[in-house]
């Protein structure tokens, strides 16, 4: 095989190239394998750095989503048995109108379970003492901004609204593990559930919140009924919804708001910014993937060397006859150098849109949305070509380095 030169006498970069190219081609098989390697790398690279991107995004979106904007107040346990603990304070019955007036809080409402030993709930008005006993839904009371600061979700009717709570109406919400209890699925027919004999009518069924999973289990009543009918003697929590990052702030005013003189009687926990220890969790495990993907490089520019290696044994002949024609160490090695970059190239480029492609799979699978720097497309595909030339250059120098007599004797 003759080398092409270019016009001027010279072997140029042209030429390298085609010579490359047409070296691969004679062995699409050994091409096509070869590649492969630098494509599990390249994409097994991009797609943990992919998974990890999404993933962290994932979170954080999660974390802002629910924790990140929702606080608690609650009374001091007393019975803590602690030296030092403050005297309890009680929750005003308007606390979550106070707390609502605070700046960066965008919901609050007020939620009380009521102990009732041996309460007789049903939806019928009738109990029958003979019937085999079942599980009895509890009772909680809540005020109307409750929906609100919980992120509930109704699946039938309304909410409690003020005037229930104004003129202490009977009325219920049940959430819907209570409303499977007791056999209730519409509302729109005005059923009654029966509370110790008391008729209170179902307005709404409450499917999901995001905090307070008790009242998924059951029949809420407005505040101010249950402090009429069942004697609640002050609410048990405060839940309150937050903007974005008023959490340190909201929590150094809203016990001074609610009780002047008795500030430190309350319990407050509110959400505090994305601790650098997350952070840096996260980062542990964004590193953990990428030294698996560097792995995956490793064995890829690996197999390329000991590809290139066989190459160049196989080809002795040609290399020898090309020495013999003037040819030199430089333009030998050369070529085999680009061949394995070209190698490195197309694996790079051919991963890098496997890997993309499996963190968009893996997003949709989860219906999260799928995050990747763009840029990392071109790094991959210039660390595939980087990958090649270094797993290259030995099997390359060794070309460069035999001898025309010795290269045409060993290869005939």
């Amino acid at each position: 095989m003759t080398s092409r030169k270019s016009r001027d006498g010279r072997f140029g970069a042209g030429d390298l190239l085609g010579e490359a190219i047409r070296g691969l081609a004679g062995h699409p098989g050994r091409l096509a394998l070869t590649a492969l390697t630098v494509v599990l790398g390249i994409g097994a690279l991009v797609a943990t750095v992919g998974f990890a991107q999404t993933g962290q995004r994932q979170l954080e979106v999660t974390f802002n989503a629910v924790d990140a904007v929702h606080g608690v107040v609650k009374p001091v346990d007393d019975n803590s048995g602690l030296a030092g603990v403050a005297p309890t304070a009680v929750l005003p019955w308007d606390g979550d109108q106070t707390a609502a007036r605070l700046n960066g809080v965008n919901a609050a409402g007020l939620v009380s379970e009521i102990d009732l030993d041996n309460a007789a709930i049903s939806a019928a008005p009738v109990i029958d003492p003979m019937a085999p006993p079942t599980r009895v839904p509890s009772v909680m009371a809540a005020t109307p901004g409750l929906i609100d600061a919980v992120s509930g979700i109704l699946t039938e009717g309304r909410w409690l609204t003020w005037f229930h709570e104004l003129e202490s109406q009977p009325v219920a919400v049940l959430g819907q593990g209570a409303a499977e209890l007791l056999g209730v699925s519409r509302v729109d027919n005005q059923p009654s559930v029966f509370i110790n004999g008391r008729s209170y009518t179902v307005i709404g069924i409450l499917e999901q919140v995001e905090r307070v999973n008790g009242l998924i289990d059951s029949v809420i009543v407005p505040q101010s009924t249950a402090r009429r009918v069942f004697g609640l003697e002050a609410p048990d929590e405060l839940q309150v919804k937050l903007k974005m990052g008023a959490g340190p702030m909201v929590g150094d005013v809203i016990a001074t708001a609610l009780s002047p003189n008795n500030p430190t009687g309350y319990e407050v926990l509110m959400p505090l910014p994305p601790s650098q220890l997350r952070q840096r969790v996260t980062a542990e495990v964004n590193s953990v993937f990428v030294i698996l993907g560097l792995v995956a490089l490793v064995i890829s520019a690996v197999t390329i060397a000991v590809v290139t290696f066989m190459s160049v044994m196989e080809r002795r002949g040609e290399i020898g006859l090309r020495r013999a024609l003037g040819a030199t160490r430089l333009s030998i090695a050369a070529q085999f150098i680009a061949e394995a970059a070209v190698v490195g190239l197309l694996g790079g480029l051919t991963g890098a849109a496997a890997g993309i492609l499996a963190t968009v799979a893996l997003a949709a699978s989860r219906q999260w949305t799928p995050v990747l720097d763009l840029r990392l497309v071109g790094v991959a595909a210039l660390l595939g070509c980087v990958v090649g030339v270094l797993a290259g250059l030995l099997p390359a120098v060794r070309a460069g380095r035999l001898e025309p007599a010795t290269a045409l004797q060993e290869g005939t």
